[in-house]
């Protein structure tokens, strides 16, 4: 009886360890690459705003606008980072959402760049900045993820994957 139990409690703590496994969330493995290898990858705007922190003109972007539904991923490594769901108008020329599709394909650092307090959001697998978020967006976050348009690829709902 003894070793019957044994055996019990054996696999209830392997099912107790296989249940936190699946509950802790996958690492991200990163893209990196040489500075020569981006420029060779990406568009001079994508290379800008991706690897200089470079910020497009209200406006001017491709997706301040868009809106069909779909997904947008990480311009320069295809990490899926938003979607439309949770995409707002923000009156403010850049494309804008209240959160990321998962957390943890973003990071957030603080920005305290020409003269002002903000937080840059990057890319998770490489690194690339995204943009910042700042805490006047709607609800259920009150957040605003304000995003380059350069820094994203917008992949529409029922579009193969690649």
């Amino acid at each position: 009886m003894n070793a019957h139990r044994h055996w019990l409690v054996l696999l209830a703590a392997l099912a107790l360890a296989a249940a936190a496994l699946a509950a802790t969330p996958r690492s991200i493995s990163r893209v990196v690459h040489t500075d020569a290898e981006w420029r060779r990858l990406l568009t001079p705007a994508q290379y800008e705003v991706l690897r200089k922190a470079g910020t497009e003109r209200a406006y001017t972007g491709k997706y301040w606008n868009e809106h069909r539904a779909g997904r947008y991923l990480c311009a320069g490594c295809g990490l899926e980072l938003f979607s439309s769901k949770t995409k707002f108008d923000s009156h403010t020329g850049w494309p804008s959402f209240w959160e990321p599709v998962d957390p943890t394909h973003v990071i957030e650092k603080t920005d305290d760049s020409w003269g002002m307090h903000r937080v840059e959001v990057e890319c998770a697998r490489c690194g690339g900045h995204l943009g910042h978020v700042f805490e006047d967006g709607p609800p259920p976050t009150g957040l605003r993820y304000c995003i380059n348009s350069a820094a994203l690829r917008f992949v529409p709902d029922g579009a193969k994957k690649k």
